[in-house]
């Protein structure tokens, strides 16, 4: 049965729309909301405080968007730019608190600044990298090549995991992820010490890698078998949700060995309404979006299917049994895809990308 969202409240994002700069998104951590938008020249953070008029960060980029995406830390002291050729951390100053260079995503010799790559077609459509932090903001997760750039050109050109020290850009750790990258993303855990990182290789699948660092050794495991996306980390920490690269089962994993505790496959999700009855073959696919709504609830959606019939549709899936429970609707037209908060919220962005608006059931 259709179930009405209930809008919670609305925030206006940091710029206007424009082409060049970036839908506004959430990050929401144990003990902190920053409303965060990525434009051409910096990176804005908003710091949302309840009660309080909220406080405004602004990082200048040492590149444009399309070169590579950032993170910023949970207490927004600290933003992370991956790049074609580095890491980059900048402080809330504008300052560089340090740098970590890297062989080239493009596959070029090197270049010391953008202004040498800025026009070069294989950099602006070169694959990429990520970067995340942890929950506590002590520690840099980032998808690299390798090799660093102070180490033998010779020691191997593979993409590597590492774990970095934030405060001073110290490899406290590194493993080989065995892939062949055109993009990832990093999903952190509750617990400081584990992180996960989805890996896209266009058509050719989608490894993940579950990282676990208990200060002092490095082991990483791989779920899925190199064929799912990984989405969310439940609240508690204790179940990953994962769709598999052809989009057609959403899984709940147990976080302890990866094992699926729960699936639900696509052919469960009932035709568009608008679908006429000769169309019936067209069938829907999840999206490459959802999370937890809490423990009980996912929200997902199956908007980039439903597009060719009409509006896009959201769906909650109860996590124990992994069927679909309701179909959401709203006050009024929602764009685009749900993105679950954890706590019994979750958002959508406007259109034009100029707000979000964040629901409750």
């Amino acid at each position: 049965m259709p179930q009405l969202a209930r809008l919670v409240t609305t925030l206006t994002a940091p710029w206007a729309f424009s082409g060049a700069d970036a839908a506004p998104y959430l990050e929401s951590w144990h003990t902190t909301r920053l409303l965060v938008q990525r434009g051409d020249t910096e990176l804005i953070v908003q710091e949302l405080k309840p009660l309080a008029t909220a406080s405004t960060v602004r990082f200048p980029a040492p590149w444009p968007r399309r070169f590579g995406p950032c993170a910023v830390s949970p207490a927004a002291d600290l933003a992370v730019f991956a790049g074609p050729h580095a890491l980059r951390a900048v402080d809330r100053s504008g300052g560089v608190r340090w740098e970590l260079r890297h062989r080239c995503w493009a596959g070029c010799a090197g270049h010391a600044v953008f202004t040498d790559y800025a026009d070069d077609r294989d950099h602006q459509y070169a694959s990429s990298g990520s970067a995340g932090f942890s929950a506590d903001g002590k520690i840099v997760w980032a998808h690299v090549r390798g090799p660093l750039a102070h180490e033998d050109p010779y020691r191997g050109c593979g993409e590597e995991w590492l774990v970095i020290n934030a405060v001073n850009g110290t490899v406290l750790a590194r493993i080989e992820t065995r892939t062949a990258a055109a993009g990832s993303v990093h999903v952190p855990h509750p617990d400081p010490g584990q992180m996960g990182l989805t890996i896209g290789e266009g058509q050719d699948g989608s490894p993940l890698r579950w990282g676990r660092w208990d200060g002092h050794a490095l082991a990483v495991d791989s779920f899925g078998n190199e064929d799912r996306v990984l989405l969310a980390v439940s609240p508690t920490g204790d179940r990953l949700l994962t769709v598999t690269h052809d989009q057609d089962t959403l899984a709940v994993h147990r976080i302890t060995d990866g094992s699926v505790a729960a699936e639900l496959g696509a052919s469960a999700v009932p035709p568009h309404h608008a679908i006429e009855a000769e169309a019936d073959e067209a069938q829907a696919f999840f999206d490459y979006e959802g999370g937890f709504l809490d423990e009980s609830a996912l929200v997902v959606g199956t908007v980039e299917s439903d597009e060719e019939f009409g509006t896009g549709r959201h769906w909650l899936v109860d996590t124990a049994s992994m069927r679909l429970t309701d179909r959401l609707t709203y006050p009024f037209e929602v764009s685009g895809l749900p993105k679950a908060l954890g706590d019994g919220t979750w958002y959508t962005v406007s259109d034009p990308d100029n707000a979000l608006h964040i629901w409750a059931l």
